[in-house]
């Protein structure tokens, strides 16, 4: 390598902005999915358990496929959730470019469905890149993108 070339540096995410991240869109996602299984099952009395889910009318699986869904719509088209989108984040793939779509579905899979366990061992088998284990499998990485208020700081204007 040449002196005269440059390294693309990519800001990989912290694990505590990913995690907040991640409870806005539950909370989002938990809401909506709660109006919508109340509706359909005539639900008027909203009670929370201790998942802070609608107990009277939501399962894990039907709300987990809601979550599947938004995180592979939203994730895939723009690379971010509302959470991500809040927080400045953006899912790339390795080299900081956007995601294939099968990398965001295995991706949005582990997130949906096993992250308690993909979270774990994305902990213990962690690399310099802070994936999740679905994240590994899908060439994902989770990124930190720059506020866009604060680069129009940095433009310099010139008269002709």
């Amino acid at each position: 390598m040449s002196d005269s070339e440059e390294f693309k540096e990519i800001l990989i995410a912290k694990w505590s902005d990913r995690f907040i991240a991640w409870l806005i869109d539950f909370i989002i996602i938990s809401a909506i999915s709660g109006m919508i299984f109340a509706s359909i099952f005539g639900v008027t009395n909203f009670e929370w358990n201790e998942n802070m889910m609608f107990s009277e009318s939501t399962s894990y699986i039907p709300a987990s496929l809601l979550f599947f869904v938004y995180w592979i719509i939203l994730e895939y088209k723009g690379g971010q959730s509302i959470g991500k989108k809040i927080l400045h984040l953006k899912v790339a793939n390795i080299d900081g470019k956007p995601p294939q779509l099968l990398g965001v579905i295995i991706s949005s899979f582990g997130k949906a469905f096993l992250l308690p366990i993909d979270m774990i061992l994305g902990l213990i088998f962690t690399n310099q890149k802070r994936q999740r284990i679905f994240n590994k499998i899908g060439d994902t990485v989770v990124i930190k993108i720059k506020n866009t208020e604060s680069d129009s700081e940095n433009i310099k204007y010139k008269k002709d």
